[in-house]
């Protein structure tokens, strides 16, 4: 059995320390790493927590600065640091927001997107932040990943939310159609037998007419966050409008579907007290906005590969 997960931590990010009056130097962190250290280190230490509360063996994450920023957070703020493999590929995002994996068991070869180019006019790359392909090794059975973390339905040009989300649906739904052309080409032959699974932020709701149709209705993919009342099905708390949805996913093949009936599971203790929906216990420290683990939860399932 493995447990998966997927976490969009929030801004795991390095900062220099000029508090501390350090100088920044040409070398950067991968000579001065010691002038470095986490933004909102609070926060950030509450995100581990979440990462420590989980007990993934492989949890994918999205908005992580660097592979040497994953290193450091495992080896300074989880608890076991018992992930020894980890993966990431710098992207193209400007904000420079990556997805990773961390990972107990050996990660076999990892591909990237994120020099594929985009078809819309004005942009430019289909996957800023990559649809990362990883195999692992789990005892001996690989398990294929297609980690994402979809252009986001934020447009400082509209005059409001329905607009934004209207306008950047196009690149989200070329997107999903290129995930689908990935998964198609590597396990349309097998009638999408086999390990492997989708997942991520990808920046929508599940509701009608979303620009994730290709994915959510794909005949090779379950959306098993389906099998919790509708209720409990919201991963993400958007403060400022006090809105509770699911922007992320965990997408099983249809066998790995079949061949495991249990529910997945969201790990909410990290939210802020303003998220009134969730009353169970939260981690010390976590305030009424902030600090927080992040505004996503950490959503899991367990799984026996086949």
């Amino acid at each position: 059995m493995v447990r998966f997960a997927t976490f969009n931590c929030e801004n795991l990010f390095f900062r220099y320390k000029f508090k501390e009056g350090k100088k920044p130097s040409e070398e950067g962190v991968l000579i001065n790493s010691l002038a470095y250290d986490f933004y909102n280190e609070d926060e950030k230490a509450l995100t581990a927590e979440a990462v420590d509360e989980v007990k993934a063996d492989i949890i994918c994450l999205q908005e992580v600065e660097s592979l040497r920023l994953l290193h450091k957070f495992d080896s300074e703020l989880l608890k076991k640091n018992d992930y020894e493999y980890k993966f990431l590929i710098d992207g193209r995002d400007p904000r420079r927001i990556n997805v990773a994996v961390l990972s107990k068991y050996p990660i076999i070869s990892g591909r990237t997107h994120i020099n594929e180019r985009s078809s819309l006019p004005k942009t430019t790359w289909l996957f800023s932040r990559d649809c990362l392909e990883v195999v692992i090794d789990v005892d001996g059975k690989p398990l294929s990943l297609y980690i994402n973390h979809f252009k986001s339905m934020l447009d400082m040009g509209a005059k409001s939310e329905e607009e934004a989300r209207n306008n950047t649906r196009p690149h989200r739904l070329e997107q999903a159609n290129r995930v689908k052309e990935i998964i198609d080409q590597k396990w349309q032959e097998t009638d999408y037998a086999g390990n492997f699974i989708v997942a991520g932020d990808l920046n929508t709701y599940p509701d009608e007419g979303n620009s994730l149709e290709p994915l959510l209705n794909h005949p090779g993919l379950v959306n098993v966050i389906e099998r919790l009342p509708e209720d409990e099905r919201w991963t993400h708390f958007y403060q400022k409008k006090k809105q509770y949805t699911q922007l992320d996913y965990i997408l099983l093949s249809k066998s790995l579907a079949e061949h495991n009936s249990n529910k997945p599971e969201l790990m909410r203790k990290g939210l802020p007290l303003k998220a009134e929906k969730y009353s169970g216990d939260r981690f010390k420290g976590v305030g009424k906005s902030k600090p927080k683990s992040s505004d996503h939860c950490p959503f899991y399932i367990d799984l026996e590969l086949e």
